[in-house]
């Protein structure tokens, strides 16, 4: 159910589509090659300097009973502070006094990047989120946020609805199922796109079966090899959001951008626990069938880009590729500019510009 607006059933929906498609005058058109495809992959600075990612803002512990005694702790703190005030202010005015609370939805994009917090512990298999701004972000698809829907183009406001939420079932099957993430074949996500989009399609059969430069998988989804790496836990962490606009011949544009920080250890058992962080933006258009050629309940793609921390650099094996400190101890370091994986009030292409486009840049955290 998204936020804020009704959905329909999945028959209603497609009955829906099927009708406009059979009703249309004229002969809808075949999708355009609409799909552009941008990459950077980021890599790990690797002699990383002192505090790069060793902080962990404060834990605190939050039992179903807290707001029950909340008022009682309210009213010991002002029988304090009226005996000895001096001490409840060293209480709030030191470097660690740091804001651990969830943090709200990102329904807009944010003025810049989350604050350096300074040194903390390294992640660790009970910890695996720690020293990062991602230990305040949301679980899975928690994480990305859905407007409410209005009527826009060909489809009426339920229909939005259906559409955002499809979109983001999208993302969750591309980036968050287990068995994606495991290395086996997106093939509920790719179920999702319009199989008229023949750019697409080609696209898809050429990353799954030699995938290279201008053919990855990884600008569309999250893989790991499993003989290498195993998730530490069963979370990742998300933040980003969806919104949507009237597109070319009445469809529905759908824009998301989206990071996703997975922690990952050796397969091996070493108990070293790295993060890999992949932001995308992928716009999806649900087209109307009366003119365009599409299936229901798919969606022609129009652009996606992707933005890589420690996911390998220069590597095309449509797997993302994390290392370790043995591994940055040895590797060479990056040759293009600093940049911080969890900035996101920056758009991708424009992030891109401020580099050459190549190489391998350095992440100021992990």
């Amino acid at each position: 159910m998204s936020k804020g607006g009704a959905s329909v059933p999945d028959e209603e929906w497609e009955r829906f589509l099927r009708e406009s498609e059979a009703g249309s005058p004229g002969a809808p058109e075949e999708p355009s090659a609409r799909a552009r495809m941008v990459t950077r992959r980021l890599r790990d600075e690797p002699d990383p300097p002192r505090g790069w990612r060793t902080h962990e803002p404060p834990r605190r512990q939050r039992g179903k009973g807290w707001y029950v005694f909340g008022l009682a702790v309210v009213i010991v703190l002002l029988v304090a502070v009226a005996v000895a005030p001096g001490r409840i202010v060293g209480w709030f005015d030191g470097a660690d006094a740091v804001d651990t609370l969830p943090l709200a939805a990102e329904s807009e994009r944010p003025d810049g990047p989350p604050a350096q917090e300074g040194e903390g512990p390294l992640p660790t298999q009970d910890e695996p989120f720690a020293g990062s701004p991602a230990a305040r972000w949301a679980d899975g698809a928690a994480g990305i946020h859905l407007p409410a829907p209005r009527a826009t183009g060909w489809m009426s406001e339920a229909e939005v609805g259906k559409a955002l939420e499809r979109s983001r079932d999208f993302l969750v099957a591309a980036a968050l199922d287990p068995a994606v993430l495991g290395g086996e074949r997106p093939e509920k996500a790719m179920a999702l796109v319009n199989p008229h989009q023949s750019d697409v399609q080609d696209y898809l059969e050429k990353a799954f079966g030699a995938p290279d430069r201008e053919n990855d998988p990884l600008l569309l989804f999250s893989r790991f090899r499993s003989a290498d790496v195993r998730p530490v836990g069963d979370v990742v962490k998300t933040r980003g959001r969806i919104a949507f606009r009237e597109g070319g011949k009445g469809a529905v544009e759908v824009s998301t951008d989206v990071t996703y920080v997975y922690p990952v250890m050796r397969a091996s058992g070493d108990d070293e626990v790295a993060r890999t962080i992949v932001r995308r933006e992928v716009v999806m258009s649900w087209d109307d069938p009366a003119k365009i050629v599409i299936e229901p309940g798919t969606f022609s793609l129009v652009s996606y880009k992707v933005d890589t921390t420690n996911g390998g650099c220069g590597t095309s094996t449509g797997y993302l590729v994390p290392a370790f400190l043995a591994d940055r101890t040895t590797a060479e370091g990056g040759d293009g500019p600093a940049v911080d994986p969890y900035d996101r009030s920056t758009p991708i292409e424009e992030r891109m510009r401020e580099g050459d486009g190549e190489g391998c840049d350095i992440a100021t955290r992990s």
